[in-house]
């Protein structure tokens, strides 16, 4: 610690430099803080898609329905535990577009349930459910975003399901529930299939898709070839896949976001590398006499190496932290728009990442300098700067 004045001293004696270098690093950082939270925004769905369930839609296209009698025929193929129908419903709130969110009803709402357990609902509120025709539950994040709670009457309009009255849906909102962790999206709007089937002025006894849950996850793939051989050849031919790769499909659609992520941030740190690269080798050329009498004094050369060292971590350390703790505060509050990125957080594993890549550049950008510093003969020092 007897040495955290000289350090500081020396990072002092161009605070205009020092300054921009530490303002750069930290510009950085809070870019890899939102960058790896937009990431996780895109992924969650991959990253917590169940390992036993499968998604089966129309072969052709999502946007194609399915015939609801096919959760029957799904339930007696060997492997499947159970299936569930759900439809997009593209619910909008107090006729603003911008209020849309993810709606959908479901054909039973108990086993939907058993197949998320990810989603925490209070066992009274799923029974409500079960016994209100018009009930609906909600995510805990749109149930904010809102102001919704239990006992509120919600009427949606939705662009692709007209009610047969011409009216607006009605609904019962009778449970709200949670996520099991952070990345759980608590966005969506589930009621029940029979009150929308009924209600609907087009397409009765059609669906969306199919969520199949597989007995064994281990016979997953198997269990999907064996889905679509059931309804090979029919007017409504199906693709089955794990739940992961069906979520995947979506973010891939958008682009690779793992790479381009990855080319942003290596163009952005290889900038930052050399800006404080350069930071320190002049640091290092400007004080050759000082080394020199350092030396002189006494200073071992693994002492002026660490010297150096701890000059270039301090300013990444200064930045990087700083870049990073603004990037979580930012994310803090929940997602800016909620309707397209109901995830929105940075994640612990981020930030300790974050935490290696501030030192490694603090190490790397310091090295260098450090060495010639150490290298440095006491001679040679005094008469170069002479």
């Amino acid at each position: 610690m007897k040495y955290v004045s000289l350090v500081w001293s020396n990072l002092r004696r161009k605070r205009l430099r020092t300054g921009l270098t530490v303002l750069s690093i930290f510009i950085a950082f809070v870019l890899f803080g939102l960058l790896c939270t937009i990431k996780e925004a895109f992924t969650a769905g991959v990253t917590l898609a169940g390992a036993d369930r499968l998604i089966s839609r129309h072969k052709v296209s999502l946007i194609m329905t399915l015939p609801e009698s096919y959760a029957r025929r799904m339930a007696r193929i060997p492997g499947v535990a159970s299936a569930v129908h759900l439809t997009w419903f593209n619910g909008i709130y107090q006729d603003e577009p911008k209020n849309f969110f993810g709606s959908f009803p479901v054909s039973d709402p108990t086993a939907y349930f058993d197949l998320y357990p990810e989603f925490l609902l209070p066992t009274e509120q799923e029974e409500a459910w079960l016994k209100t025709r018009t009930g609906a539950v909600v995510g805990r994040s749109l149930a904010d975003r809102f102001h919704w709670k239990i006992g509120d009457r919600v009427p949606l309009k939705s662009p692709i399901w007209p009610r047969a009255a011409e009216e607006a849906w009605e609904f019962d909102i009778v449970g709200i529930f949670d996520g099991a962790n952070r990345a759980t999206d608590t966005s969506g709007f589930y009621f029940r299939y029979d009150y929308f089937d009924e209600a609907r002025a087009n397409g009765k006894g059609q669906v969306g898709w199919f969520v199949v849950r597989a007995d064994d996850p281990d016979r997953a793939d198997e269990i999907a070839r064996a889905v679509d051989a059931e309804f090979a050849n029919s007017p409504y031919e199906t693709k089955t896949e794990p739940e992961g790769a069906f979520a995947q499909g979506f973010v891939q659609q958008i682009g690779d976001i793992g790479a381009i992520l990855m080319a942003i941030l290596s163009a952005v740190f290889f900038t930052i590398l050399l800006i404080a690269g350069n930071t320190m080798a002049q640091a290092v050329r400007e004080r050759t006499m000082e080394l020199g009498l350092l030396k002189a004094l006494g200073f071992t050369n693994g002492l002026v190496l660490a010297l150096v060292l701890a000059e270039s971590c301090l300013i990444a350390t200064a930045g990087g932290f700083a870049g990073l703790a603004v990037a979580w505060l930012a994310t803090v509050g929940g997602s800016p728009i909620p309707s397209v990125l109901p995830v929105f957080f940075l994640p612990a594993k981020y930030v300790a990442m974050g935490a290696v890549l501030v030192f490694a550049l603090g190490v790397v950008t310091g090295i260098l300098p450090a060495l010639e510093a150490m290298r440095l003969r006491i001679a040679t020092a005094l008469r170069r700067q002479g």
